[in-house]
């Protein structure tokens, strides 16, 4: 089979493909070329410690050669821009915490780069993506979880399709890290020393997105930090510069009971605050919603539903008033925020999800 492997330089990609070659397919190797921060500070844009520095690209090309494989840098650099980046940027200014990795699988990893795989003759995009792919009896293509529970990476692809799920292929969903490292020890791919996997957003070199937002949203101003009741108890930097459920960074003295964020008013440039569980939720709304079966869960009674990446999976029930979805959840949860991810789930299968409104 001719397959088309996505390169980052990384360790996770290096192994597909290897391991593909070993498996006797025809392969093609790409790394994306995306926009990078031009304003950063040329010394962070210096740290190679982001997707697609020099480093990460001649470590793809290392690979490629070593395999015997042909490799091209793609330059997709105005369409990320475009399409993750400026709605990025525009979100957090509208007082929404965006994840722009969903975005950026679903129109760029899993939309350009399926286009060329098309253009370069391949069958296949295979990724180093921890999760799995399987095909029920009626031939329909099921998303789930990587047997890895540490790296797994479906909740960032709940927006693919069918279509798009058909040509791809993800060869460490089954592994677990360590196996993925003992396979690049067999086939002696480098590490340097100083390798850190990327865990960050790539097209700025900060590990917290503050400084970018400073530098790309220039009417952000400090203003009130309010308690539920009305009580001003503090300033803020700037509207953008905080998530829903923070504690930390408030800078608010001399109270007893910790605070959290429960809300931000981009309007009236507000941060509302509250304590332990007051501004707890049960109701999630949402837009943009996809499936991917392509159809809603007949039985939406009971599901799990994550709300961050990271965080756990919470029991509700799907409902849909006037054409649109929403969740309740069975228990109250802070940190629901607008403009991330709430991704259900059937046990181990993504079903879908949406943006949270």
């Amino acid at each position: 089979m001719k397959i088309l492997v996505a390169m980052s330089g990384g360790v996770d990609s290096s192994v597909v493909a290897h391991l593909l070659k070993e498996q006797g397919h025809d392969l093609v190797g790409v790394m994306m070329k995306l926009w990078v921060d031009p304003l950063a500070p040329p010394v962070r844009r210096a740290i190679p410690t982001k997707c697609c520095s020099i480093e990460h690209i001649e470590r793809a090309r290392s690979v490629c050669k070593t395999l015997g494989i042909p490799f091209y840098v793609h330059n997709l650099e105005n369409e990320f821009k475009e399409r993750v980046v400026d709605p990025f940027i525009q979100d957090y200014a509208e007082g929404k915490t965006p994840n722009p990795c969903i975005i950026c699988n679903r129109t760029i990893k899993f939309g350009a780069l399926l286009d060329l795989t098309s253009s370069l003759g391949c069958e296949v995009l295979a990724t180093g993506h921890y999760a799995r792919i399987e095909k029920n009896q009626d031939g329909v293509i099921r998303l789930l979880e990587a047997a890895d529970a540490m790296k797994d990476q479906s909740y960032y692809l709940y927006a693919l399709t069918q279509k798009q799920l058909a040509r791809v292929m993800f060869p460490l969903g089954e592994m677990q890290k360590s196996e993925v490292y003992a396979l690049a020890k067999r086939y002696r791919i480098r590490v340097p020393e100083t390798y850190r996997e990327s865990q960050d957003l790539c097209f700025f070199p900060e590990r917290e997105p503050r400084a970018f937002l400073r530098r790309y949203i220039p009417g952000m101003r400090p203003g009130p930090i309010k308690h539920l009741d009305g009580r001003v108890l503090g300033e803020h930097e700037g509207v953008p510069l905080y998530t829903i459920g923070q504690r930390k960074g408030l800078r608010i003295g001399g109270l007893k009971i910790p605070l959290h964020v429960v809300s931000k008013v981009a309007e009236t440039n507000t941060i509302i605050v509250a304590e332990g569980t007051e501004g707890m939720r049960t109701d999630i709304a949402m837009h943009d919603v996809t499936w991917i079966s392509g159809f809603a869960p007949e039985d939406a009674s009971h599901l799990a539903v994550r709300i961050r990446s990271t965080g756990p999976k919470l029991n509700g029930s799907l409902i849909k008033k006037g054409g649109h979805w929403g969740i309740v959840l069975d228990k109250g949860s802070r940190g629901i925020s607008p403009g991330q991810a709430a991704v259900l789930y059937n046990g181990a299968e993504i079903l879908g999800g949406g943006t949270i409104s």
